[in-house]
């Protein structure tokens, strides 16, 4: 992964490569960030939903699950779960780490 500047915009840009589920490797772009610092958040992120590393915010983690299982569960169901992330657990765990959270945590 790499992160450059466009000039034409003065905007910053991430170049990335990925594999599908047929093992090809392609490249792509992510254009449009402001700041070198808000490209470079984004590559990590996106590293760590790649990678499925236990180093992920727990935000991260909420949007991978979400895009998993809003389509295998009804509607009213996923809008229950959505509500108790959403206003109950987000507020608490959504900045920390997956690794940092411990079950004291939890119970707490």
């Amino acid at each position: 992964m790499a992160v450059y500047k466009d000039e034409k915009t003065n905007t910053w840009m991430v170049y990335y490569r990925v594999t599908d589920w047929k093992g090809d490797r392609k490249q792509s772009t992510k254009r449009g960030f402001p700041t070198k610092r808000e490209a470079l958040a984004w590559e990590r992120e996106f590293l760590n939903k790649t990678q499925a590393d236990l180093s992920m915010t727990f935000a991260s983690f909420i949007e991978t699950y979400t895009v998993d299982m809003k389509n295998r569960i009804k509607e009213n169901t996923w809008q229950t779960k959505e509500h108790i992330i959403r206003t109950k657990i987000l507020p608490y765990f959504g900045k920390r780490k997956i690794s940092d959270i411990q079950p004291r945590d939890i119970i707490a």
